[in-house]
């Protein structure tokens, strides 16, 4: 995905939108964690909401992260896994500004 930094928001959210898939993992990467397996739950043209893997196996960090402070790519270092939809080798990446948020347990 090119120009990933100069994307409209409009371009964002059509880029993120097929990834909303329960069954579907993206890749999140923060100023201080990378490689964080995630589950887009919603996008709007202001936000999209996703849910953050932590140690604690079965508990997620639901996280709604403007669309200002992302940039949309590729991780091609993973395939998809939902099982109904064709395999892909790479799948959706999201550089988002900032230091990841604390989990509150």
């Amino acid at each position: 995905m090119d120009n990933a930094s100069t994307m409209s928001g409009a371009e964002k959210v059509a880029r993120i939108t097929p990834w909303i898939n329960p069954e579907e993992r993206i890749t999140v990467q923060f100023d201080d964690q990378y490689d964080i397996n995630t589950i887009v739950t919603g996008c709007t043209e202001r936000l999209v909401d996703v849910e953050l893997e932590t140690n604690v196996p079965h508990l997620r960090q639901e996280l709604s992260i403007p669309l200002s402070d992302l940039e949309v790519s590729e991780d091609p270092t993973h395939y998809t896994r939902d099982p109904d939809k064709p395999l892909q080798f790479k799948r959706l990446l999201l550089i988002v500004k900032g230091k990841r948020p604390a989990i509150v347990y």
